[in-house]
């Protein structure tokens, strides 16, 4: 089911500005601001008639035990040798050249890392999954939330998915390098995806069990990861909205990651799991689920995760909701190869919009373009790999270019749009390598 993301936000607006909304650690003025580019109300319109206040829901869970941390400062659990990551702050990026001989799925060891503080360490047994709001039959608040236990989710039919996990973020060190602007947030390079199977149960199994109304609009996973600071101010921990016609769709909650329980690192003991969207739709350490029959706003769908900038609304776009296309090589930059050798590059392509239909691989800056050859058949929500041969013929510096066209009719641009986040890089990037005499 393909949610238009934009209408749905004018219409969500539209609630709030009669007074139909809740809006959790979001200011009055940042919304007014929104409702204006959305065209809901003009700059000289009044307050709304009323904006409930947030709620907070129950902890889920005893607090975490402390993260083992590897790396100083990172606050992740998992080791992270150089090798195979590029620590940034609490983030940890995977290196594209460790990902290459792995096969479809990416390792657990190799996974990205994207957190907003530290990881927790949640007992499985203790933990539980609270749904709350007034979307469900009886309109519970958070103290007479509907719970459930991992053992209860493990009683319910389960699904397999092979999907991708992309930060909204990836690429956008590119914006920079390549483009010549200044976005802020973490400086990613391609790193910042990572496709694994997982397994978990349908949430829309779980919701309809929990009392799901037809008169629900929002839903709001929130994590159990510390209060994010930001400024100096306390956002809570991390939430975002989502639509109840997408949760009852596709999302999973997952509790298997590549057939084995998930790493700490990435959710243990579930996660939510929503299929092509930006990352941060995929809270990890999922402890309780807001369900409402209006509509529901937090930071992450407000202040961030929509794009600002100047070729943007002043006020930004609706929501981020599904990724972009993009293309990376398995060679770590500026690698060598031997002229007069054939070598054989390979890489993987992925969209959020529908499967990679194809991907041409350029050696010389993007003069010309060879058809690469597909590993992978083409799927919805997953990467595909690909390889090509080259036998370069010079010493010198060279660049190497890969694009996908995917089944939406997407092609990969030679630039993308600036946004001031640095959000949804889609354009080609120039890989750069050296060739050298052979020996």
């Amino acid at each position: 089911m393909r949610i238009d993301e934009s209408a749905y936000d004018r219409h969500r607006l539209g609630q709030w500005l009669a007074g139909e909304a809740r809006a959790e650690g979001v200011s009055r003025r940042t919304l007014l601001r929104l409702a204006v580019a959305a065209g809901v109300v003009t700059a000289s319109a009044g307050r709304p008639a009323r904006a409930t206040a947030g709620t907070t829901a129950p902890a889920s869970a005893p607090s975490p035990a402390p993260a083992a941390d590897p790396v100083p400062g990172s606050g992740i659990v998992k080791p992270l040798p150089p090798e195979l990551f590029t620590i940034r702050g609490t983030n940890a990026e995977t290196n594209w050249a460790t990902l290459r001989g792995t096969g479809f799925h990416t390792p657990a060891d190799r996974f990205f890392v994207r957190n907003h503080t530290s990881t927790p360490r949640i007992d499985a047994d203790d933990w539980r999954l609270r749904l709350w709001g007034s979307g469900l039959r009886g309109a519970p608040g958070p103290d007479r939330a509907v719970e459930f236990g991992l053992r209860d989710l493990r009683r319910l039919p389960s699904v397999t998915l092979d999907a991708f996990v992309e930060c909204a973020g990836n690429g956008r060190s590119y914006f920079t390098s390549q483009q010549g602007a200044t976005v802020t947030g973490t400086a990613w390079t391609l790193g910042a995806i990572g496709t694994a199977r997982w397994r978990g149960v349908p949430l829309a199994a779980v919701l309809r069990l929990a009392g799901l109304t037809r008169s629900a609009v929002d839903l709001q996973p929130r994590g159990l990861d510390d209060e994010y600071v930001a400024d100096g101010v306390s956002l809570g921990r991390v939430r975002r909205p989502l639509p109840v016609a997408k949760a009852l769709d596709d999302v999973i909650l997952a509790y298997e990651m590549n057939g084995e329980p998930l790493p700490y690192d990435h959710g243990h003991p579930v996660r939510v799991l929503v299929p092509s969207w930006v990352g941060i739709s995929s809270i990890k350490w999922v402890g309780d689920i807001e369900v409402a029959d209006q509509p529901l706003y937090s930071p992450w769908n407000t202040d961030f995760y929509r794009l600002f900038g100047p070729a943007h609304p002043p006020e930004g776009s609706a929501p981020l909701t599904r990724q972009t296309l993009k293309s990376a090589f398995e060679t770590g930059a500026g690698a060598t190869f031997a002229a007069g050798v054939e070598h054989r590059l390979t890489g993987r392509s992925w969209s959020g919009a529908g499967a990679v239909r194809q991907v041409e691989v350029s050696t010389d800056g993007g003069a010309t373009w060879l058809r690469a050859d597909l590993h992978d058949r083409p799927r919805a929500h997953a990467w595909s790999r690909w390889s090509v041969p080259w036998r370069p013929t010079a010493p010198g510096p060279a660049a190497l270019l890969a694009r996908a066209t995917d089944t939406a009719g997407r092609v990969q641009p030679d630039t993308t749009t600036p946004n001031t986040q640095g959000y949804l890089f889609d354009a080609v990037v120039r890989h750069p390598v050296t060739v050298v005499a052979p020996v």
